[in-house]
């Protein structure tokens, strides 16, 4: 029983979480109230978002290297709307938010799908086509606090039942996805395109099509993010979440969502993302240098790959053994 759950990747992450904790808490006590840990989920809402949306392109063998410029493009598109229209209501902002954010998952989508393009060089395209984007839009001026209005800047920040809306939010769309990979079609292609493309297609799932769909989920959880990100630190700028994407990734593999796709779940990911979460908000509360912060987060992130990868081979290996044995 007891080498069955440690097999499962979850449960791995939250004993490794609460180890990394325990051992935070040695040099910081404080870290360990339930209020320190409120802050670091809600510090981290952003990134669990982002997660599950690449968890989606992940799983079908794509990646998605534009969410974070995708995020700021879409956060300074909300911005300015609200600098030009300061009365419009919020929903409709951060509707029209994750409208920009789908539109620029959709390209990604469709150039992969259609244009048969690897997805790394699509999105890395996408990339800086988006930054620059932003760069044209503005002239490379900020939008900053005074310019923002006041209800604009309070939602992350309001709170309900005693925790901030930007928890609340990442919680609904963790519940969201969970149902989504679970409980439907959709989620279920992205499982079988990612396990075994070829296959797929004789089970009469269009696995360019559902890449298109999972880059639209990432993108519009991007154009969300790039709301919550803006309104939260109140100023939007060119180089807003510059190489996030790495972190975004980094979520998905710590939390065991394998590069080569088929093999993941939304646990996996907000754990991963809370993980990475935990390390960010201890170190320098322990003064560790931000360029020690830097090579510990890579050490883990290695780490991860390697583990993920191990485990990979070894359920190769057990099907070589029953093909053997047959």
């Amino acid at each position: 029983m007891m080498a069955k759950l440690l097999k499962n990747r979850e449960i791995l992450l939250v004993v490794a979480i609460i180890a990394l904790v325990a051992l935070i808490a040695l040099r910081f006590p404080a870290f360990i109230s339930p209020a320190s840990f409120a802050r670091v989920y809600n510090d981290t809402s952003i990134l669990i978002i982002l997660a599950l949306g690449q968890m989606a392109v992940i799983l079908t063998r794509c990646i998605d290297l534009s969410m974070a410029a995708n995020l700021a493009l879409s956060g300074m598109a909300a911005a300015m709307l609200n600098t030009a229209f300061p009365g419009l209501p919020i929903p409709l902002v951060i509707l029209a938010a994750m409208a920009l954010g789908g539109l620029l998952g959709m390209i990604n989508g469709t150039l992969v799908w259609k244009l048969n393009i690897p997805p790394i060089v699509v999105t890395l395209g996408t990339l800086t086509i988006y930054r620059g984007l932003i760069f044209l839009l503005t002239d490379g001026k900020w939008i900053n606090a005074h310019e923002m209005s006041d209800t604009f800047k309070a939602l992350p920040r309001l709170e309900l039942a005693g925790m901030p809306v930007l928890s609340w939010l990442s919680l609904l769309m963790i519940t969201l996805m969970y149902l989504v990979m679970s409980r439907t079609p959709l989620g279920r292609a992205f499982y079988a395109v990612g396990g075994n493309p070829h296959a797929a297609v004789y089970t009469g799932i269009d696995v360019g099509r559902t890449r298109f769909f999972a880059y639209c989920l990432s993108g519009t959880l991007a154009g969300l993010s790039g709301y919550l990100w803006v309104s939260r630190y109140a100023v939007a700028y060119v180089d807003i979440a510059a190489g996030f994407e790495l972190d975004i990734i980094a979520a998905c593999v710590i939390g065991g969502i394998s590069i080569a796709g088929g093999i993941g779940s939304v646990g996996g990911a907000v754990l991963g993302a809370l993980f990475l979460g935990v390390i960010k908000n201890a170190l320098p509360v322990i003064n560790i240098s931000p360029f020690a912060q830097m090579a510990i987060s890579g050490t883990v992130i290695v780490i991860a790959v390697a583990v993920n990868a191990r485990a990979e081979k070894r359920k190769g290996r057990v099907i070589l053994r029953k093909a053997e044995a047959v």
